[in-house]
């Protein structure tokens, strides 16, 4: 009994050792890039049989070719079948190969994993010198584990696809957003109000507000904010202790002294802020006249009025309910004057902290957490129905009571609170008043959505316009393909005309990328510029950083293939490279691992390690090649046309030279290191002197154990060193010098063994094809605030919105490159006159985007 062959492989099946891309040598930079970014689940050759490497190897794989043994097919699949008794001769391939379908895929596989199961293990002569051989012969337990990776990898493969997953990501982005509209109507749009009302600790002192970032200012800052500012603080001790927080801001030497029950001034003239306490520890006639004097017209009114007290009621009158009826009487009376002072003034009124009851002295026994609960909801009630007509004007500063308690069992006498906790209290104020003022990159709380600007604005129209030409131009090719489709001769059973598929059209192609670009730069503006999705803080722990470190590892090892050529640096080993430097990069900053200095000098040598590839690359390419055409200059540069100003203002907040003055001093040298290793190379393989045979060590045993162990010494001392460092700026002063240490040591280890040159990983290879991608997204559609926190599209659940914003990241990236890819086929032609024509064309265009970009600067200011 005879088993049919397997049919061809359909699309999205898994890439194969011998499917892979061509590896990359200096003669082969020529190409230079893919043309276009390959996925990992790529089809394969259709009714393509391979013969070759695996020829001969006997047991449980049998017989059959190297496609059939690699999908578990050959004489164990058919005896395996004939014991079952379920294959009929001449029967369906597709009921029992795994690339048949869902059903027949896995009923195939579990017969042949029973018949592995109920055959005895025995030994069988291993044709492949290499580790590969454990997975052809050996023990039945190896031959099934090899068997079920194997398979493993390509049911995942077969019934998962970059098609699908980008369906996915487009179909979880609508659902998102509609999800997060609806949050918006519901809960409300001000980013202020949750400032003020919620939040939660990251770990024992960050203070995390819900849906947006809270900004730490600085002394500059926060006097550039104030200046010309009067800000009143009014209460007891509690509102004198964030009154002298709120100082230490301004000036930190400014020192808790003087009489605690009288007022107390504090100004800082060069700066004209002018911040003072007044003493009024109860909600009585003389805080009520103190607060109707700013009412009047011709008293010069606070900017900012902080107001709050209870516990001394609760103190003076042992707790009473009479005090209680008190309270409400006389809060009734003041909400009206600060509903006045509100509408011209910032105004807060002060909830009362918890207390650690088992703490306070014997005076203060009477002040329970029940008492102030009672005080504070006769507060917020009275406040908000201060007006019948509209939202009540006074803010309600309910945060504070939140964050004690988390920390109040730390306070030295159970009713005043840690220094911690009273900083972060007037951090939020100052966020609350100054975020709208100064409008900090990684201070989205309190700000307004910023107005379209005008390149926005013609971005939009560009895009709107090539979605409705490619809508237009689809319409018409739909409905001449019906005129032209072939129609049956009723009579005959023959079709009268046989037409074929016209290639698909450069516009057609033009209008689908644009169409497609113009709703990825939305999802970009949505994410980075609108208000719709939350943004939240980083907060860096090591297992935030190394766990997914150890993720990401374990499936770059499962994803390993064979190299199609073993020379150094070849394509498929770049590509690795670039990937898993890439994704590495990518948890950095998503972790905020650059707090961490060992983690951020290490991660600075492998951006350094990207600029030693360019110079590498484009050295070895040049140099071989001799194409200084404008064509090739031109097909480097299209790939960053999207990063360059002015097209990057459509995205960038605040500009600034030093930034770049900073990255270009910390990797001033290696593109240069990267072109003298590529000429010392080329001049190596020129001489023959380097061995890159399939399984060759690179050098002599003796000179390539010496290298090894030269390079492990200086690979290991190097991260010694980086991390034994006192501060950044005495690693960053030593890092252009010595970073290409470790990048020698890397290459060197890599590709000295005949084995290590052999073998890649395709899932690091996947991503190193986007990394480009992957570097300018996170910025605006994963990170958030300039790499300063995160986008959160599933707020509530850390881990679940790190993967599904992950997800929709790389889908987005992914695409983008393939857009990319079309249109340099299509804008950069090879003809060089046609070429100058369109740069020509191109260099007008950003002309008008800069003139217009000045003009409205200009009107701006």
């Amino acid at each position: 009994m005879s088993l049919p062959p397997p049919p061809p492989p359909a699309s999205g099946d898994p890439v194969t050792p011998e499917d892979s891309l061509g590896s990359v040598t200096p003669e082969d930079w020529a190409t230079g890039p893919p043309s276009q970014a390959q996925p990992l689940l790529r089809q394969e050759a259709k009714g393509e049989e391979e013969e070759g490497e695996e020829t001969g190897v006997q047991g449980a794989w049998g017989k059959g070719t190297a496609e059939q043994r690699r999908r578990g097919w050959g004489e164990a699949a058919e005896a395996a079948a004939a014991e079952e008794g379920q294959v009929e001769a001449g029967g369906a391939a597709g009921s029992a190969s795994p690339a048949g379908g869902a059903g027949g895929g896995r009923e195939g596989w579990r017969r042949l994993l029973d018949w592995l199961r109920r055959r005895q293990p025995q030994c069988c002569p291993c044709a492949a010198p290499l580790p590969r051989s454990a997975a052809h012969c050996c023990h039945g337990g190896t031959k099934m584990a090899a068997l079920a990776y194997n398979l493993g990898k390509r049911e995942i493969n077969h019934y998962f696809s970059v098609r699908s997953a980008k369906v996915l990501a487009l179909v979880a982005v609508l659902l998102l957003a509609v999800c997060h509209l609806a949050s918006r109507r519901y809960r409300g749009n001000d980013s202020c109000e949750y400032l003020l009302s919620s939040g939660r600790f990251l770990g024992e002192k960050v203070w995390q507000p819900h849906s947006c970032m809270m900004h730490k200012y600085k002394i500059s800052e926060a006097k550039n904010c104030l200046v010309d500012k009067h800000i009143a603080f009014i209460g007891d001790s509690r509102i004198r202790q964030l009154f002298y927080s709120f100082v230490k801001i301004i000036n930190p030497q400014f020192k808790e002294e003087g009489n605690k029950h009288e007022n107390i001034p504090f100004e800082d003239k060069i700066a004209s802020v002018k911040v003072d306490f007044l003493w009024h520890p109860e909600v009585n006639g003389s805080m009520k006249q103190c607060i109707k004097v700013w009412t009047e017209d011709s008293v010069a009114k606070p900017h900012v009025i902080v107001a709050g007290a209870a516990t001394w009621s609760i103190k003076i009158h042992n707790g009473s309910n009479e005090a209680l009826s008190q309270y409400k009487m006389n809060i009734t009376s003041i909400a009206p004057l600060l509903e006045k002072l509100a509408k011209t003034s910032d105004v807060y009124w002060v909830l009362q902290d918890p207390v650690y009851e088992d703490l306070l002295s014997e005076n203060r026994k009477m002040i329970t957490n029940e008492k102030i609960d009672a005080y504070n909801e006769a507060a917020v009630s009275i406040l908000n129905s201060s007006t019948r007509n509209s939202k009540s004007h006074v803010k309600v500063f309910s945060v504070s009571k939140l964050i004690a308690q988390e920390t109040i069992m730390e306070s030295l006498d159970g009713l005043h609170l840690p220094e911690s906790s009273r900083e972060t209290s007037a951090m939020i104020l100052m966020n609350v008043y100054c975020n709208k003022i100064l409008k900090p990159v990684d201070g989205s709380c309190c700000q307004p959505r910023p107005p379209l600007t005008l390149i926005q604005k013609l971005a939009a129209c560009f895009f709107t316009l090539s979605i409705v030409g490619y809508l237009i131009f689809y319409i018409i090719h739909r409905n001449a393909h019906r005129k032209n489709k072939p129609c049956t001769d009723l009579e005959s059973g023959e079709e009268k005309k046989n037409i074929i598929n016209p290639p698909v059209s450069p516009l057609e192609i033009f209008l689908q990328s644009f169409c497609k670009l113009g709703l990825i730069m939305a999802y970009f503006y949505i994410c980075d510029r609108a208000n719709l999705f939350m943004k939240e803080n980083k907060f860096y722990t090591h297992s935030t950083f190394f766990i997914p470190i150890i993720y990401i590892l374990v499936l770059g090892v499962f994803y390993n293939e064979n190299t199609k050529e073993t020379k150094v640096l070849n394509r498929e080993q770049t590509d690795e490279w670039k990937g898993w430097m890439q994704l590495v990069i990518l948890i950095y900053h998503i972790s905020g691992a650059s707090t961490f200095l060992p983690v951020y000098m290490h991660i600075r040598v492998l951006v350094a390690a990207y600029l030693f590839q360019t110079g590498y690359g484009h050295f070895s390419y040049f140099w071989v090649k001799g194409d200084f055409g404008i064509h090739r200059v031109c097909q480097g540069a299209f790939e960053k046309i999207f990063s360059l100003w002015p097209l990057s203002k459509c995205f960038e907040l605040k500009g600034n030279v030093y930034e770049w003055w900073f990255r270009w001093r910390l990797d001033r040298y290696v593109v240069f290191h990267g072109m003298l290793f590529a000429f010392i190379y080329l001049a190596l393989q020129k001489r023959q002197i380097l061995s890159e045979g399939k399984g060759e060590p690179l050098f002599s045993s003796k000179i390539s154990n010496f290298l090894l162990f030269i390079s492990v010494v200086s690979f290991l001392t190097y991260s010694i060193w980086a991390s034994s460092c006192k501060n950044k700026a005495e690693c960053n002063e030593l890092h252009p010098s010595v970073s290409v240490v470790q990048i020698l040591a890397f290459i060197l280890i890599r590709n000295i063994p005949g084995y290590a040159r052999s073998v890649y990983s395709s899932f690091f290879a996947w991503f190193g094809k986007i990394s480009l991608e992957l570097f300018i997204c996170q910025y605006h559609i994963w990170l958030a605030a300039d790499t300063r926190g995160i986008l959160v599209l599933i707020p509530g659940n850390p881990m679940l919105n790190i993967i599904v914003s992950t997800f929709i990241f790389v889908c987005v990236a992914h695409e983008i490159s393939q857009i990319t890819n079309d249109l340099a086929q299509i804008i950069i032609p090879k003809d060089n006159s046609s070429l100058l024509k369109r740069l020509a064309c191109i260099a007008a265009f950003f002309c008008g985007l800069l003139i217009l970009s000045s003009i409205q600067d200009k009107s701006r200011h």
